[in-house]
């Protein structure tokens, strides 16, 4: 027996059950009804019999229960009983016509259940075909959403098994997800590709491979694959595997696989689309921010370089200078050594950040003596500003060379963008279980609430500050957080209580705070 036919028998196991208690139920109420009751006729009651069998099986069946009343009804209820001769010719009119409207009414009632199943059809190839789209339009990430869409195929196409690959052609294809991950593919297995056809002429299945001898296929599964194509362009396939006992997928099935096909080509295409988009502003930015970069470096080289030319020749070709001014232009090189010194410095340290090569020296220190020496760096360019310290003594796990740049970057920030008689103020403002947070603050203009997320951030400038003639790169900041955030710790900005700008470092504590301790400068 056939595949085809072992498909068939649960049908006709249950059309012929359908078929059978339906004439002997209206068999039984035809005999009730004309020798109990006294009904002349009662064989339209067999109609009844007709619309159930074509309701609940279809055409045929409809059809044979109308010749099977025809049959009954002569053999058992019309004279002479128990054979098929008609001696009324008035019986044989009523026989005729019971025929006739058997099998019209049983094609009507069939054709209406074709029409129901096909709604319910459609219907749920609807849903089928929305769920893909949903599952498209709000995947996080498309492998997740192949994998969920692979499996929802599985069940309403009715394969064993479903699997997507990608690549120009199926030799050089990867999977992207698969129903039954890690089980072997049938081997051996007779291949179908849908071919599409133009218009609206329904795509077909196309047998491309039939192994074995004498064009015998192996008994198991067939392999079915689906071209996942955009633009013309071939970007994978779907395949699935299906007993081959089931036959191939209907209609309803094959539209299925070609409209997730299709959506699965477009989101695919849509989505390298948007990595091209993607690379391509990430490489705009990457040259705005060369461009924006050279153009401070040079700006910000420039001045102090011009300081020292001036300063320098002056000391060489004026002999008039008096040791007054002699001693101003060396301090004028010295300030300008230091400011590049420290400008490369910056540059060095934030290439090192994004690299991934800052590696801290981690160990324990006194709070009070590894800010010692960043903040006596300063004292000299403090003018008539007044440097306020409150700090309590408290043993930190820090890499004391970064804390100490961090420090000094946040100093010289405060200095830059403050007035001459501000107020800058280092402190401890609170001590956890297991973090002290010290807090540099100052009482200048400060920053807008808007620009104090984007403080630490490579090349941002807070819009309308002002620093004097020189504007800064704007990587002060964004090294300071890479170095604290090296050793374990936590930066924020937040407007200060004096007024202007306050950022907090919150770095590990390794021992218990002892009181403490307050010195002013000014």
């Amino acid at each position: 027996m056939t595949g085809a036919w072992r498909s068939r028998l649960p049908g006709l196991a249950r059309t012929s059950a359908v078929l059978l208690v339906s004439l002997c139920l209206a068999t039984a109420a035809v005999s009730a009804l004309q020798e109990l009751v006294g009904v002349t006729n009662a064989s339209a009651v067999y109609l009844v019999a007709v619309v159930v069998c074509g309701v609940a099986a279809g055409t045929g069946a409809a059809v044979s229960a109308s010749i099977a009343a025809f049959l009954l009804y002569d053999f058992l209820f019309i004279a002479p009983v128990y054979t098929f001769t008609v001696s009324d010719p008035g019986e044989w009119l009523n026989l005729v016509l019971l025929l006739f409207a058997g099998i019209v009414v049983g094609q009507l009632a069939a054709m209406q259940r074709a029409r129901a199943e096909l709604a319910l059809a459609r219907e749920r190839e609807a849903r089928s075909v929305f769920g893909v789209s949903r599952v498209l339009a709000t995947r996080e990430s498309t492998p997740q959403a192949l994998a969920q869409i692979a499996e929802a195929l599985r069940v309403e196409a009715g394969m064993s098994r479903v699997w997507m690959a990608f690549g120009p052609e199926p030799a050089k294809e990867r999977l992207a997800a698969d129903t039954a991950a890690g089980r072997p593919r049938v081997a051996g297995a007779r291949v179908r590709v849908l071919q599409r056809k133009p218009g609206d002429e329904p795509a077909a299945w196309a047998l491309l491979h039939q192994p074995g001898p004498a064009g015998r296929a192996p008994v198991g599964h067939d392999l079915y694959r689906v071209r996942i194509d955009a633009s013309g362009e071939a970007l994978g396939s779907i395949w699935a595997e299906r007993d081959r006992s089931l036959g191939t997928p209907d209609q309803a099935r094959t539209r299925l696989l070609a409209a997730a096909a299709d959506q699965i080509g477009q989101a695919v295409a849509r989505d390298r689309i948007a990595e091209e988009a993607k690379a391509a502003e990430v490489a705009r930015q990457g040259d705005a921010l060369k461009t924006s970069l050279l153009q401070s470096v040079s700006h910000d080289f420039r001045t102090p370089l011009a300081v020292i030319r001036a300063a320098a020749g002056s000391l060489d070709s004026d002999s008039s200078l008096s040791p007054a001014d002699r001693h101003a232009n060396t301090q004028a090189i010295e300030r300008e050594v230091e400011y590049l010194n420290a400008l490369v410095t910056n540059l060095l340290d934030m290439s090192r950040i994004e690299a991934g090569v800052l590696r801290p020296d981690v160990e324990l220190y006194d709070l009070d003596d590894a800010l010692t020496q960043a903040i006596d760096r300063v004292r000299a360019r403090l003018g008539a500003r007044r440097l306020e310290i409150a700090i309590r003594p408290a043993v930190v796990r820090v890499d004391a060379v970064f804390l100490d740049a961090a420090v000094a970057n946040i100093l010289d920030n405060a200095i830059k963008y403050t007035p001459p008689d501000a107020r800058l103020r280092v402190a401890t403002t609170g001590v956890g279980e297991a973090t002290v947070r010290l807090t540099i603050e100052d009482s200048g203009p400060g920053v807008a609430p808007d620009a104090l997320p984007h403080l630490f951030d490579k090349f941002y400038r807070a819009p309308g500050a002002r620093g004097g003639s020189r504007g800064g790169l704007g990587i002060g900041l964004a090294v300071v957080r890479g170095m604290i955030e090296a050793t374990g710790g936590r930066v924020a900005a937040r407007r200060s209580e004096l007024g202007g700008l306050a950022i907090d470092l919150d770095l590990p504590l390794a021992a218990a705070p002892t009181p403490v301790t307050t010195e002013t400068t000014g």
